[in-house]
């Protein structure tokens, strides 16, 4: 039995559910080496912003016991260059393209939402609400005040073309997730990656001082997917309508189950990338074998059956 592993994020089709997460392929460059970028669902990009940055000093990245602490400051070359030179090259090899987008204020996120939805060959854009909104005295996330992400979301909308779909991407630790997800769901989002890095920090115990610049960092891997699979089922529970694209720790094809029965019509694969740059078409693989030890044959019937009566 061949299954058929096609799925929809709003009007987007994908032929399958495995994507990347931002910040864990680059525009796909880096992973082409490995595998066939056409071979996935998509690439989801390294969150760009209008102009290039630097990023953070170094040191930027943390391992720990159970995942990796990373504060890279949205390091990048600007969205010149990434329409300029990354895109077409993903989309030479056949690759379809998440852009993931980052602003410092409102009104940047709408001018990159109106750039970046010109280009052809754009398939969704993803709004990255981990950023530090300028406004707030205290540096919070725009992730953290509903109204906030809200009005980033619908500048993004706004901006973006009609047919383009928009990601709200959304952490859960916030004041409400639920609150959260309603707000980017009434600012017209067609759909929400969960969940992004959770804050955290390590500290080095031969010099004691914190392991990454900054001392705080965002945590990714393997701890966080109990907790990305727990925010996707209660979204999902709440608005069975809207497609999510989970992420959060996954290293298995049955990862990705596991992720789609909770309620996710995609799920990203992130950190795993960095130790195993394959991943992506080993997780396919073993998801696609899973699906017909299961006797599956619409990857799409999974989305949401924790929810379901008699499992």
């Amino acid at each position: 039995m061949n299954a058929d592993l096609r799925t929809r994020l709003g009007s987007l089709e994908l032929p399958n559910p495995v994507v990347t997460a931002a910040g864990c392929a680059g525009s796909g460059r880096e992973l082409a080496q490995f595998f066939d970028v056409a071979e996935i669902g998509a690439i989801t990009t390294k969150s760009l912003m209008l102009e290039p940055r630097a990023g953070r000093p170094a040191p930027r990245m943390a391992e720990t016991p159970s995942g990796m602490l990373s504060t890279i400051g949205l390091q990048g070359p600007g969205v010149d260059v990434f329409l300029e030179r990354d895109l077409p090259w993903l989309l030479s090899r056949g690759g379809r393209a998440i852009v993931s987008i980052a602003g410092s204020g409102v009104g940047e996120f709408g001018e990159l939402a109106r750039r970046v939805s010109d280009a052809e060959g754009v398939d969704a854009v993803e709004v990255n609400l981990s950023c530090p909104d300028p406004t707030d005295p205290a540096g919070r996330h725009f992730a953290d005040d509903a109204a906030q992400a809200a009005a980033v979301v619908q500048t993004v909308r706004s901006h973006a073309r009609s047919d383009l779909p928009v990601l709200a991407k959304i952490a859960v630790d916030v004041p409400d997730v639920l609150k959260l997800a309603e707000a980017c769901v009434g600012a017209r989002a067609d759909g929400l990656t969960m969940i992004n890095t959770l804050r955290g920090m390590s500290v080095d115990t031969r010099t004691l001082r914190p392991a990454v610049t900054g001392g705080m960092g965002g945590l990714s891997g393997p701890a966080i997917r109990p907790l990305a699979v727990g925010c996707v089922y209660r979204v999902h529970e709440a608005f069975p309508d809207v497609p999510i694209i989970g992420v959060g720790g996954v290293r298995t094809g049955s990862d990705v189950l596991e992720f789609m029965a909770a309620g996710a019509s995609a799920v990203a694969v992130g950190t795993v990338n960095f130790a195993d740059p394959s991943a992506c078409t080993r997780v396919l693989r073993e998801f696609t074998e899973t699906l017909e030890t299961l006797g599956v044959s619409r990857a799409s019937d999974l989305v949401g059956a924790a929810h379901r009566s008699g499992l």
